[in-house]
């Protein structure tokens, strides 16, 4: 038997007193992580949350398997934050739809979750009307024509794990669940967040966009938790790093009883684990901040700042003169010039390992001015 089989579903149970632990070191995380931002200015809060938004837009995809451009990402984040970051190319049109649906989420936490809302990211997920080659219904719950709706954990079908349950019913389900989403429930914020998120990919009320929409649900009441609509660390950067944990206990939880604690503690550490993984984002972004400071008295080049940027995002790979000439669109003997000029006033170095091409990085700042 499945969850919503259960004679008493939705009824969930779970035992507070062993997720209270967990809670309480969520808790403090998340209050460290706010309070050092609280000490920097707007500007690098934006460019922190900037950040993260990023990434959580690329890896809320990524978990289904699907690549997303994190340039178009970032400049699509940023034209809607009204941050300025230069120079920014046409925006996609299906990278448009993911970052509307994350930001209309936790820009929007407040707000009551509609099912309009919930057709409004469906439809932002899939601006065409098709998912790969297969047409997808928008501005509706799934119909169920070929049978019963079965969930697989992870892109191109790699296994079955359960059953959703009938269309027929799902108008209903979503009926309750709403109800419950918009009501004041009882569970703690965190602990709603996370049944959120369980309980709408159990009803899988969509023919497609489930997983991103289940996790924007969740992250929605994880910006009413912490009370802030500025996002400063993601969930699904997390889920992804332990993508294949994610799917095997929505497996187990599918196909157990309405006792959810195991859900609930391996949600609560996860979120653990991205809070403190959000330090990282922060420290980026402060390390950024130090160098443009420290060269702000320097005439850099359109090509030179476009690509120190991109080095300081987090380039990964080797950056060699070739890669220069192809990322700033020039030739061979103009990206050896803008290197050696870096080179010369001491912002790059080259690697030390050599090899047939040189490699360059930042130079490190000096201890005492870090």
């Amino acid at each position: 038997m499945y969850l919503w089989q259960q004679e008493d579903w939705p009824h969930w149970r779970f035992d507070l007193g062993v997720l209270a632990e967990l809670l309480a070191r969520v808790s403090r995380a998340q209050g460290e992580l706010f309070g050092r931002l609280a000490d920097v200015g707007l500007a690098l809060r934006e460019q922190a949350s900037l950040a993260v938004l990023t990434d959580d837009v690329v890896q809320t995809s990524a978990i289904e398997g699907e690549a997303l451009d994190v340039a178009s990402v970032r400049s699509s984040v940023a034209r809607r934050l009204g941050v300025d970051i230069g120079a920014v190319g046409a925006p996609d049109r299906h990278v448009e739809g993911v970052v509307e649906m994350v930001l209309d989420a936790t820009g929007g936490c407040r707000e009551p979750l509609t099912a309009v809302r919930l057709f409004g990211w469906q439809a932002a997920l899939f601006p065409t009307g098709y998912s790969g080659m297969h047409p997808v219904r928008v501005g509706g719950w799934r119909d169920d024509a070929r049978g019963p709706m079965q969930v697989v954990s992870g892109p191109r079908g790699r296994k079955v794990h359960f059953e959703a349950p009938p269309a027929a019913g799902v108008d209903d389900e979503m009926r309750r669940f709403l109800a419950w989403a918009n009501a004041e429930s009882g569970e703690p914020a965190l602990i709603k967040s996370a049944l959120a998120h369980l309980w709408f990919v159990t009803v899988h009320p969509f023919d497609d966009g489930n997983g991103r929409i289940a996790r924007a649900v969740g992250d929605l009441f994880l910006a009413r938790a912490d009370g802030h609509a500025q996002r400063f660390y993601s969930l699904s950067a997390e889920i992804q790093r332990c993508r294949k944990a994610y799917y095997e206990i929505l497996e187990q939880t599918q196909k157990g009883l309405l006792d959810v604690t195991p859900w609930l503690a391996w949600f609560l550490q996860t979120l653990l684990q991205a809070v403190q993984a959000a330090h990282q984002s922060v420290d980026g972004v402060l390390a950024k901040t130090r160098f443009w400071n420290r060269w702000a008295g320097t005439a850099f080049n359109a090509r030179q700042a476009k690509l120190l940027n991109r080095l300081l995002d987090g380039f990964e790979g080797r950056l060699t003169s070739g890669r220069w000439a192809r990322m700033a669109a020039c030739s061979s003997d103009t990206a050896l010039r803008d290197l050696a000029e870096l080179v010369q006033l001491g912002v790059l170095q080259r690697t030390p390992e050599g090899g047939r091409s040189s490699a360059y990085e930042i130079v490190p700042p000096a201890p005492d001015s870090a």
